[in-house]
């Protein structure tokens, strides 16, 4: 069984949105400083052509893109439009929701909605994940996962830069954790730490 992460770009004060984001303000206001890096370098890397990170962020950006399977939240979900039904990393991706959507999930997409909690679909994203990674790529679903004591590791790409407000990474958590630092790879405008959940 693969490991279960949680990877996201943040900005030093722990925000991975600017306030006011939304379907019309995707990142929020000043958010798309978190996603500069992956346009930074030269060479396509992985399904979209979109993604060029620089030389030394690609063995990090390749370790998310070998990921078995994706959790995201419905909020994420929409504000992304279901990324059209296929996940930038090209893994099924798993929705946790209460509402079903009428569209980017079921028959024809790599998406799976689930109605019935967290752990149902971490259960299902494990069974598609076979032994790699399944990274769960959502604020809220991170915090819920790292409550429910089912993270291995925490995935961040820093980014140099203080929104002030916006979407918190760790707003929400019941208890204190301790992590160890696993990792920490230096590039251009972003910094990559891996940590360990120590449990």
């Amino acid at each position: 069984m693969g490991l279960v992460t949680i990877g996201l770009s943040v900005s030093l004060d722990g925000f991975v949105a600017g306030p006011h984001d939304g379907p019309a303000n995707p990142l929020g206001d000043g958010g798309g400083r978190l996603f500069e890096w992956w346009t930074a370098g030269t060479e396509q890397l992985g399904p979209d052509r979109r993604f060029t990170p620089p030389a030394r962020s690609r063995e990090v950006v390749q370790e998310l893109f070998d990921c078995g399977a994706v959790i995201s939240g419905r909020r994420t979900f929409d504000i992304a439009r279901g990324w059209g039904g296929r996940h930038p990393t090209g893994a099924p991706f798993f929705l946790v929701t209460h509402r079903r959507p009428t569209e980017w999930v079921g028959p024809g997409t790599d998406g799976t909605a689930v109605t019935d909690g967290i752990l149902n679909a971490l259960e299902q994203a494990r069974a598609a994940a076979g032994d790699r990674p399944v990274t769960v790529t959502s604020a809220s679903l991170a915090q819920q996962y790292l409550c429910a004591g089912q993270i291995d590791e925490i995935n961040l790409n820093v980014v140099p830069v203080l929104l002030g407000d916006g979407v918190a990474l760790f707003a929400n958590l019941d208890k204190a954790m301790d992590l160890e630092c696993t990792r920490v790879v230096e590039s251009d405008g972003v910094t990559h730490l891996r940590y360990r959940v120590r449990k």
